[in-house]
């Protein structure tokens, strides 16, 4: 499901809340907040190269603190494996379609992980219809439709730019 409504996680308190910022550092949040789910985490991403390897690397580390990995079974694999994948695939997107992402945004709240990736670019992200698997290149959106609970796209109110989120279900 795509929409254009603004959909903050349970609890989130909005933009401008004390998430605490980094700037390619994979571990944004001070020892005394680790393992605090509910706590969003971002990794600035201006101008640096491997944006999409290092926030793999930063997701990952959210999800070991958050208890996540290390895996403890095959369902929680795979939840964590399909986080990374949709990380992977919203941050490519906005390099190759949006000049770059500006922003990975983590976070988590009860039984939901919500991903959101800022970027300064005016498309609008939309799997391909209809979908042909054998055909290279255009799956990204699509992989994030099958994976995720909910997906949007959210204008800035500036003008300029957008944020897509993504939420996937935490492992039960």
């Amino acid at each position: 499901m795509s929409t254009t409504r603004p959909c903050p996680p349970p609890g989130d308190p909005g933009p401008g809340a004390n998430g605490a910022a980094s700037s390619g550092a994979l571990s944004p949040d001070g020892p005394s907040q680790r393992s605090r789910p509910g706590v969003m985490r971002r990794l600035h991403l201006v101008g640096v190269s491997g944006a999409v390897p290092m926030s793999r690397d930063f997701t990952r580390q959210a999800l070991h603190d958050w208890g996540w990995l290390p895996a403890v079974g095959a369902d929680h694999r795979a939840a964590a494996e399909d986080v990374l994948l949709v990380v992977s695939e919203l941050v490519t997107n906005a390099c190759l379609h949006a000049d770059g992402p500006e922003e990975l945004r983590v976070s988590c709240t009860g039984k939901v992980l919500r991903l959101e990736v800022v970027d300064l670019g005016a498309g609008t992200p939309a799997p391909r219809t209809p979908h042909r698997a054998g055909r290279p290149g255009g799956h990204g959106m699509f992989i994030v439709q099958r994976l995720c609970l909910d997906w949007g796209v959210v204008r800035n109110e500036s003008g300029a730019g957008k944020t897509v989120w993504a939420e996937l279900a935490a492992p039960g």
